[in-house]
């Protein structure tokens, strides 16, 4: 795959630039020039480093967290991360919220964090009921989320509780899941299906 004409220009600008920087730099500091090179080298090495990174940033954060991905209008395929978990964001009243799939909690539940930026007031709820966790017991408030929506599957009016506990994320429980007519795990990948 060629460069365009337009990358081809703008790669040599900043070469030339780069090589008048450089230039005045090393006229700048002729007494050191011993000392110039090796700071020089280093920041190179710095500078290749965070091209890298930042190149590479997706491929890393996809394979320590893998990503759903849609299958028809009706499914989603999610991988079995590195930590043997199954992670989903879903859009909550219009707000990407991270969950861990957890098929032994009856309930959707938020985090205070994540229910307040889905527009959720943990302050203002009544905690009248309960939940076991592995912390120990902590108190719950049942709400009733305008929409969630996950990739093109859209639902209104569904139940969730927020923990009045200290809760690290969000839990996708049963009373989600059970929405989807399949729920199976093979070959380490989550299928949901309507």
């Amino acid at each position: 795959m060629g460069m365009s004409p337009d990358n081809l220009a703008s790669l040599a600008y900043l070469g030339l630039l780069g090589a008048a920087i450089a230039g005045w730099f090393l006229v700048q500091n002729r007494d050191r020039l011993g000392q110039v090179a090796q700071q020089a080298a280093v920041w190179t090495l710095i500078f290749i480093g965070a091209i890298a990174a930042a190149g590479l940033w997706s491929d890393i954060r996809d394979e320590a967290v893998p990503r759903q991905t849609m299958i028809g209008a009706e499914g989603i395929e999610v991988p079995q991360a590195r930590d043997g978990h199954y992670y989903l964001t879903l859009a909550i009243n219009g707000v990407p919220v991270d969950f861990v799939v957890d098929t032994g909690a009856t309930d959707m539940v938020l985090g205070r964090e994540d229910a307040r930026r889905a527009g959720i007031d943990p302050e203002t709820l009544d905690y009248f009921g309960s939940a076991t966790t592995a912390n120990g017991t902590v108190r719950t408030a049942r709400v009733t989320l305008d929409s969630v929506a996950l990739g093109g599957i859209e639902d209104e009016n569904i139940t969730a509780v927020v923990t009045d506990g200290d809760l690290a994320g969000s839990l996708l429980g049963m009373g989600y899941l059970r929405l989807f007519g399949r729920l199976e795990i093979e070959n380490g990948t989550l299928v949901l299906t309507r």
